[in-house]
């Protein structure tokens, strides 16, 4: 197959053998829980199940923030979601997150348990809990849903998209490397232009919009996603590298990475007290 290999859409679309790719052994085209597995429970009311992808990675952040700044409710289990192995697709997962993407949160400190599910809605979730990191005036919370909104719905062309194609997919294609890669460009223009003027992404105040991004965009200036630094040349985004380096340098932030890691050094695939990081 090459890419000038024509494709003609089929009347009626049916999934094929297999996908290829490094993910193709869990892709599907059904939802639901494919075995049975209780999700375990540690002694915190905070729950955390997860993989310390830069989704995982946003949530991790935060809650060593909250601890940092003093939030000792804050303190949490994290328990380890093998992605590549299914595990999200087990039944209790399911439970907490009928859509089986990590990371997924409950709070056991009500009366009734409580699932939060998707990155964004645990980020705003446990700001609104703690009143930490989200401001509270209208027009700088606002802007800091707004960057928060921004990256939701923008990093799936990084990581759907531009990952997938230049470093996960069977094949190297140019066309959807080319589309994908000039989006990725764009998006790092626009938060370049953003950082230009101020400290952080939505103002002079660290927030979970800074949370939120860093993990994908931060990470790509750095050189850590995708191997794909000089290739999308990323020094040309100074004020995105002046912003990642000085986000990178937050304690906090160091310890959340490490947090259901598989990958790199002083790895913690479980959490369950801050001695685990220590």
């Amino acid at each position: 197959m090459s890419d000038t290999t024509q494709y003609v859409p089929p009347a009626v679309w049916t999934p094929p053998a297999s996908s290829g790719g490094t993910f193709a052994n869990i892709n599907r085209p059904v939802a639901g829980a494919t075995h049975d597995k209780e999700l375990p429970v540690g002694e915190h009311p905070l729950q955390l199940y997860s993989l310390g992808t830069p989704n995982g990675q946003k949530v991790t952040i935060l809650l060593e923030e909250l601890l940092a700044a003093g939030h000792a409710g804050a303190e949490y289990d994290a328990w380890l979601i093998r992605i590549g192995e299914g595990e999200q697709f087990g039944s209790g997962f399911v439970e907490v997150n009928p859509n089986s993407k990590i990371p997924a949160l409950v709070d056991r400190g009500g009366a009734e348990p409580l699932r939060v599910f998707e990155s964004g809605s645990i980020l705003v979730y446990l700001a609104e809990k703690f009143g930490a990191f989200l401001p509270k005036e209208t027009r700088a919370r606002t802007e800091t849903l707004n960057w928060l909104f921004w990256q939701m719905g923008s990093a799936p062309f990084v990581g759907g998209g531009f990952g997938h194609f230049y470093a996960y997919a069977p094949e190297k294609l140019q066309y959807p490397i080319d589309r994908y890669a000039m989006e990725t460009k764009r998006q790092l223009d626009v938060l370049d232009r953003q950082l230009a003027a101020q400290r952080f992404v939505a103002g002079d105040e660290y927030t979970i919009a800074d949370m939120a991004i860093w993990p994908w965009y931060g990470l790509l200036v750095l050189g850590e996603l995708y191997g794909a630094g000089e290739f999308l040349a990323v020094h040309e985004y100074a004020n995105v590298r002046r912003w990642a380096d000085e986000v990178a340098a937050r304690p906090a932030v160091q310890r959340g990475r490490r947090v259901n890691r598989l990958q790199g050094e002083r790895q913690v695939p479980e959490r369950h007290s801050a001695a685990d990081l220590d």
